[in-house]
């Protein structure tokens, strides 16, 4: 995000959606799979006939397990998550994502279809939605992503979108340079009054 191009704010913001940026150790957000999961669990609530004869919810769990590592990180004062605690949500979320990838134990159509894609993706990329239980610097989601994107899509629809390229490019800088600013704990006021007196505020000095 410090380049400041639209491509890369976007890249980089957008990130956790689409798995992309393969140069990089990436993660998925949290709070996304939360929703998906609760969505699943709420299906086998309405429709219990779906569920195995013990009742057992493979979403529920993989949920409960991505909850138990976030509350873990959250009491750790270093904010990582305790080996044994990230190793035990690792094997209940990939066990649970193995079984319900089998078609005769989910839902017939789209929703069967939908549960197990969900399924493969969280036991396949499991490293990368417990990422932020190993390195403090990962959120457990991506809002702050989607907060430096807000301000660029209001633009848009307030404007209806950017006229030039350059326009665009300018927006995307500044937004950029105030939003780093601000994440190092620099007022982007006077991140912005250094940049017009030739005194631009740099990154290197809160390193």
């Amino acid at each position: 995000m410090l380049e400041g191009y639209p491509g890369t704010l976007v890249r980089d913001a957008l990130a956790s959606y689409d798995a992309v940026a393969p140069d990089a150790d990436h993660a998925l957000c949290g709070a996304h799979l939360l929703r998906e999961l609760n969505a699943a669990s709420e299906f086998f609530a309405a429709h219990p006939e779906y569920l195995p004869p013990t009742g057992w919810d493979w979403a529920a769990q993989v949920a409960w397990a991505l909850l138990d590592v976030k509350t873990a990180c959250e009491k750790d004062p270093a904010g990582v998550c305790l080996p044994e605690v990230l190793a035990r949500a690792r094997r209940l979320i990939v066990s649970a994502g193995v079984i319900a990838q089998h078609e005769g134990l989910s839902p017939p159509g789209v929703v069967g279809r939908a549960h197990r894609a969900l399924a493969r993706r969280a036991s396949g990329r499991v490293d990368d939605y417990l990422r932020f239980g190993t390195d403090p610097r990962v959120a457990f989601d991506n809002n702050g992503a989607e907060r430096d994107l807000r301000m660029a899509k209001l633009r848009m629809k307030v404007s209806g979108g950017f006229r030039t390229w350059r326009g665009a490019d300018r927006f995307a800088r500044l937004r950029s340079y105030t939003a780093t600013a601000a994440k190092n704990g620099v007022n982007p006021h006077d991140a912005i009054m250094r940049l017009f007196t030739y005194n631009p505020w740099t990154a290197a000095e809160t390193t």
